[in-house]
């Protein structure tokens, strides 16, 4: 069983809802779009202009087209203009061709079959856009109509998300190594179009067995999917519309990918994904576009799907980056519900990720880590939790030592003690508790840095004693009845049943607040084997209550016995614990 001590200290995803692609319309665009009248007023579209003193010349709308006669509109009656202008007749006949493409399109059985046929044809128009374009290469003309007929064939594809159990017979047929092999043609739109069908085929929303989607997958990774898409990254130029969204269909792609832990390492140990990622998020841009937010969406993917990506990207110097980047909102907050606060949200967890890496710890420290979520805590609003939590993060584990040392000597203890006093949210309260036991555990015993993180404690007649214990008792007061309910179901069920339970169980007592009850008891024995009037004072305010130090001992122990025998990296831990028992 993993320590309580590292416990919920993860980020959790990053990945929100699958949005689309929202255009972004170009400002000069509109400016062009605009009409002008004789005065060079601009001529709003839908909306009053904004001039008091406009002359009503008796007519509205717009100026009716040169040797336009008002006798030649035909009779409203007579029903001949619909809204695209085309008459009755015509449209009728337009919505029977339509009716009857539907019902072909009903009619038509998807199924072994129906992928032969379509290999087939596949097959035969990319070889016919491929001859055509060596033949003319420099006729465009000559080879168009062959490039709009594989155009519409790779859209086509559409309708296998619809069908996911024909993705084996797909995948065998050769039809996934054809499709990527489109991804690196002379045409980007062809390319961006093949992406684009590749991240519905692989969505979340499409329901797919596993094995399903696996032989779909498979293959494409056979086909150097990753490596043909951030070669597609490279030559897309966001600067228009339809490459941003080829740029967003891409790592579309790699989101739904990732949503496998072994294909999240594999993408993020590929030598190009990375560092286009490094570079895409620090772009400046006012406001904060939808890709860049997407961007370091996927990068918090990656980063806690796999510690290999965190080592390579802590080699990039990305934890230097990411301090960079958020220094920016020391003190100003992004938009509410924007993709600017998406963004810092990313990175944000992306940094929390890195700073869990030992290697992480040590890059932290080297760009002044400590000392930028020292001025976040004290000046910041969105970004005061989380660099809270970033702190929590960087102090914790073994090798947070140097973290601890360097928070003390950046005056930082009188910044958290200080938020400690304070009413915080629960989250916040979490994180602080998280600091204070990872200061007691891993300052060296006698050092002037753990002499004043004790002296804290002892101020004020123990007042942050006095906080800890009535922080205690609300805790226990929420795990209490959630603990007394799942005694009750305890007993209806077999000792093999209980076994299976034992997980739903425990999870349901950390979610009430088990892990931080677990952590101020941990506190309060550090405190207690340390001083003597501390313990005087956890005994004296124990018994207002008539409670003594068998509640603390009995977290403890509890938390000892939960640890797994030969479980790595938790012989410190569990050292730690039996020592402060002997205490209690």
């Amino acid at each position: 069983m993993t320590s309580v001590d590292e416990l919920f200290k993860k980020p959790t995803s990053a990945a929100t809802p699958k949005r689309k692609f929202e255009p972004v319309q170009d400002p000069n665009e509109l400016y062009k779009a605009a009409k002008l009248d004789a005065n060079g007023d601009v001529k709003s579209k839908g909306k009053e202009a904004m001039v008091e003193d406009e002359v009503d010349d008796g007519e509205a709308g717009p100026e009716l087209p040169p040797d336009f006669d008002q006798e030649d509109v035909p009779d409203d009656e007579e029903g001949r203009f619909f809204g695209g202008g085309m008459e009755q007749k015509t449209a009728q006949a337009m919505q029977y061709i339509d009716q009857q493409e539907e019902e072909e399109a009903a009619l038509e059985k998807f199924d072994s079959a129906w992928v032969r046929r379509f290999a087939l044809s596949f097959e035969k128009k990319i070889s016919k856009n491929a001859e055509l374009r060596g033949k003319f290469e420099n006729d465009p003309q000559k080879f168009m109509a062959s490039e709009a007929d594989l155009d519409t064939e790779i859209k086509g594809l559409s309708i296998l998300s619809e069908h996911p159990e024909l993705y084996p017979e797909f995948a065998k047929m050769g039809c996934v190594g054809s499709l990527a092999s489109l991804l690196s043609h002379e045409n980007a739109d062809i390319a961006i179009d093949v992406i684009q069908i590749v991240s519905e085929l692989t969505d979340e929303d499409v329901e797919a067995e596993q094995e399903q989607w696996d032989s779909l997958v498979n293959a494409m990774m056979d086909a150097d999917l990753i490596e043909l898409l951030t070669q597609n990254l490279t030559r897309l130029d966001e600067s228009s519309e339809t490459d941003r969204a080829g740029v967003y269909y891409v790592l579309g792609v790699l989101e739904n990918l990732a949503s496998q832990s072994s294909l999240a390492e594999t993408i993020g140990q590929d030598a190009s994904v990375l560092p286009w990622i490094l570079s895409r998020i620090q772009q400046k841009e006012m406001p904060v576009s939808q890709n860049k937010q997407y961007s370091a969406e996927i990068l918090a993917i990656l980063l806690q799907s796999s510690a290999k990506t965190r080592g390579k990207f802590i080699g990039l110097d990305g934890v230097d980056t990411l301090l960079q980047l958020l220094s920016q909102y020391r003190k100003r907050d992004p938009e509410k519900d924007s993709y600017e606060e998406e963004y810092v949200e990313n990175l944000f967890d992306s940094l929390i990720c890195l700073v869990d890496e030992d290697s992480g710890k040590i890059k932290f420290l080297e760009a002044e880590g400590i000392e930028l979520a020292q001025i976040m805590l004290k000046e910041g609003k969105f970004s005061k939790p989380r660099a809270l939590r970033v702190l929590d993060h960087a102090l914790g584990g073994v090798g947070g030592a140097p973290a601890c040392k360097r928070l003390i000597e950046a005056a930082g203890l009188r910044t958290v003690f200080g938020m400690f006093m304070k009413k915080q949210e629960n989250q916040n309260t979490e994180h602080l508790l998280g600091i204070f036991a990872s200061l007691l555990r891993l300052l060296p015993g006698g050092s002037a840095a753990r002499i004043r993180t004790l002296a804290k404690f002892m101020e004020k007649d123990y007042e942050k004693i006095e906080k800890l214990i009535k922080l205690r008792r609300e805790y226990a007061a929420r795990v209490s009845p959630v603990e007394q309910g799942i005694e009750n179901e305890r007993k209806s069920f077999s000792k093999e049943d209980q076994e299976i339970m034992a997980g739903e169980w425990l999870s349901r007592r950390f979610d009430a607040g088990l892990f931080s009850l677990q952590t101020i008891d941990v506190i309060l024995a550090w405190l207690i084997a340390e001083d003597d009037g501390a313990k005087k004072k956890v005994v004296s305010l124990l018994a207002d209550r008539d409670e003594d130090l068998s509640l603390i001992k009995a977290t403890l122990q509890e938390q000892l016995e939960g640890l797994g025998e030969d479980e790595p990296g938790q012989n410190d831990f569990k050292d730690m614990l039996g020592t402060l028992l002997q205490f209690l």
